[in-house]
């Protein structure tokens, strides 16, 4: 037996011990063989690590993931990608270097400049759609802190305008997303990358990263929010998050924001085994268990503009056919009509079809 980090889990592995939420409850029992779905879940519910059993799947049988779709194609090799890749990596270069010298000489965070740089990548885009777009065809197999950093600040930007917040509130759930893992910058980078299972004191060490940069952003000339959007983004609606197990309200709103964006972005990111994964299974996976444990108010209006932006594509259904989505349907956004042919599927009905990609 051995303890894996969620990154290191590979579909066709068996779990060695039931696998529990903060709160205890049973996620994933002994002996269950993990799916793609099984390991994406666990970003819902804030498990980094689990116990498998020694032996190790050859990775060579895992299903490859499907070829780079006809959208993917064109929209990389458009000229507002390309652009928007090349101001992406210079900020991210920026935003790395920037926070190193935060954490290790004490220098004053200059949250205007980082965060002018955060805005300046979706400001002149082709709409807020458009940002998404971007990032999930910007995902490759990459657990750095400061990528998802900058990524969830993007998506709580996106998230922010479809609120219909003000610019000033856009501006400020932006950097609330750009600063909320800087405490994950403080902890040992042998414990952060480490390959093999983590011991009960590293773990422990990980799982104080929240107030870590709580403390961190004291001494530094930001908002309180976000502060609070770092202390309590791993907090959840019903009270099973860490570290004060708050409930509803007592979260700060901006923190409610960032952790719907942190999730989203862990979900769709690219795994050792497979590509990005499809927009339409994380939302899946957020319907099924995600309305009691995120602001339901915040999580329907994302789920519902990320789906809405969908319309007129063309797509590819679990049992190899192609379409086009043509109509969501409100109460199952995961499963919408999609126009095969002459045959009109309402994926409401067939439970045993999904949406695997975007074509």
């Amino acid at each position: 037996m051995k303890r894996l980090s969620k990154l290191q889990l590979i579909p066709g592995m068996t779990v060695a011990e039931d696998v529990l939420s903060f709160h205890h409850q049973l996620l994933i029992p002994k002996g269950t063989v993990l799916t793609d779905k099984l390991i994406t879940k666990l970003d819902l519910y804030g498990v980094m690590s689990i116990c498998v059993e020694d032996s190790i799947p050859d990775i060579s049988l895992v299903p490859p993931a499907p070829k780079v779709p006809s959208y993917s194609e064109r929209l990389k090799n458009s000229e507002d990608f390309l652009q928007f890749k090349e101001d992406y990596q210079l900020n991210l270069d920026c935003f790395h270097d920037a926070m190193n010298r935060v954490v290790e000489k004490n220098i004053k965070l200059d949250v205007g400049t980082l965060l002018k740089s955060a805005l300046n990548m979706v400001a002149n885009r082709s709409g807020q759609v458009g940002v998404l777009d971007m990032l999930q065809n910007m995902h490759e197999f990459d657990d750095s802190t400061y990528t998802h950093s900058m990524n969830v600040a993007l998506i709580c930007n996106v998230l922010a305008t479809w609120l219909n917040l003000d610019q000033n509130e856009i501006e400020l759930a932006t950097a609330c997303g750009l600063f909320h893992d800087v405490g994950k910058m403080l902890i040992p980078h042998e414990i952060i990358s480490k390959p093999g299972k983590l011991s009960p004191e590293e773990y422990a060490e990980v799982q104080k990263h929240p107030i870590a940069g709580y403390d961190l952003l004291l001494s530094q000339d930001v908002d309180k929010h976000v502060r609070f959007a770092a202390l309590m983004h791993h907090e959840r609606n019903d009270g099973t998050g860490y570290p004060m197990h708050l409930v509803g309200n007592q979260i700060d709103k901006y923190a409610r924001m960032v952790a719907i964006a942190d999730v989203y972005d862990a979900m769709t990111a690219a795994r050792v085994y497979r590509g990005p994964l499809c927009p339409f299974r994380a939302i899946e996976i957020f319907e099924a268990e995600g309305y009691q444990r995120y602001d339901v108010n915040y999580l329907l209006t994302f789920l519902e503009n990320v789906v809405s932006t969908y319309i007129q594509s063309r797509c590819l259904l679990s049992d190899g056919r192609e379409g086009d989505i043509i109509y969501i349907n409100k109460d199952k956004l995961s499963r919408p009509i999609v126009q095969c042919g002459r045959e009109y599927v309402n994926l409401a009905e067939h439970p045993d079809l999904t949406i695997i990609e975007i074509i």
